[in-house]
This record gives C-alpha cells, sequence and structure tokens, in this order.
C-alpha cells in the first residue's frame, strides 16, 4: 500500500513543480534499466523494486468567437531518485512489471490528450482542465492497483506475461497524440 500512496502522491504533484530533478521522459525506443533505478529503499519495504513515474501538463488558451481553445502539453516521466529496487530481490520479470507501471502511465497520458483534445470549455477552463486530470488520475490509480493485484506484484508470471501484452496493444491503438 505505501507503494500505490507514494505512486499517487507523485502523481498529484507533477502538476504543482514538483519534479526539478531528473526525469526520463516516457519513449517507446528507450526502456527503463535496473540502473535507472537510483532511489534508496527503507528497510521496512516489502517490495523488490518501486517506480516513480508521472503524468505532468500544462496549457495556454484563447478564446474566439466566444469559443474557448486550449493548447496543451502532457507528459509521462519516471523519477530515477524516487524509484529504486533491492538487488537481492529483482530479475527481469521484475523489471518488466516496473516498465509496465511506467507504460501504463503513457497510456493514461495519451488518454489525457485526447481528452483534452476533445474538450468543450468554458471561460472556466483552468477549473475544467483540472477536474478532468484529477478524474484521470484517480483511473490511473485504480488501473496500477488492478495490475499490481492481478499480478501479485509480478509473482502471477502468467498474470504478468498476459499483462505486458494487453498494454503494449493498448499503446499500439492508443498512438501519441502529441
Amino acid at each position: 500500500m505505501t507503494r500505490i500512496l507514494f505512486f499517487y502522491l507523485l502523481l498529484i504533484c507533477s502538476v504543482s513543480g514538483y519534479g526539478q530533478e531528473e526525469v526520463i521522459p516516457w519513449s517507446a525506443d528507450r526502456k527503463l534499466e535496473w540502473s535507472d533505478f537510483k532511489g534508496k529503499f527503507l528497510k521496512t519495504e516489502w517490495a523488490a523494486a518501486t517506480t516513480a513515474s508521472s503524468i505532468s501538463y500544462r496549457f495556454s488558451t484563447h478564446e474566439k468567437n466566444g469559443q474557448w481553445f486550449v493548447d496543451f502539453e502532457v507528459g509521462c516521466e519516471f523519477y530515477p531518485q524516487k524509484s529504486w529496487y533491492r538487488p537481492e530481490m529483482v530479475d527481469s520479470l521484475i523489471l518488466s512489471h516496473e516498465q509496465l507501471h511506467f507504460d501504463i502511465s503513457e497510456l493514461y497520458a495519451r488518454k489525457l490528450r485526447k481528452r483534452l483534445a476533445e474538450g468543450k470549455f468554458t471561460a472556466n477552463i483552468k477549473e475544467e482542465v483540472k477536474d478532468i486530470y484529477q478524474k484521470l488520475l484517480k483511473e490511473l490509480y485504480l488501473y496500477q492497483n488492478k495490475y499490481d493485484r492481478e499480478t501479485n506484484f509480478s509473482r502471477n508470471r502468467e498474470e504478468q506475461i498476459y499483462w505486458n501484452k494487453m498494454i503494449a496493444n493498448a499503446l499500439k491503438e492508443e498512438k501519441p497524440s502529441r
């Protein structure tokens, strides 16, 4: 639960200026390596590894003929200093589990881009965008929990392989828009 709460807090903090530290933007061409996990684990932690990632956004607006338009930028980032692993407990399957947490964040970043692109906004655009973002974060949080639960944190190898394929296919279908 600590791991999930920490992940959720990083998602929330990403909009409020968090992240003046090293980040790795999500890329289909770059997979995580254990050397990317530079944080220190707490001796009380039961997990083998933790991935700290976030979805961030920024936007500008303009009004034309009574209609509001938004130009936005959405990112998905990995935080090396907040991510850690225990070398004695990990293998390539656990690394693929952690990569998938990052990939799921990217999938939801794409969903955010789509929702913002399809949004109809009023003069209250700042609150409307924030509402879309917060709803999406709740969905992401639930989905990440479902992923951990169904794979038993990568211990259920068949489910882990299933999820790897499912998310890879979802990323192919949900092409990045920006």
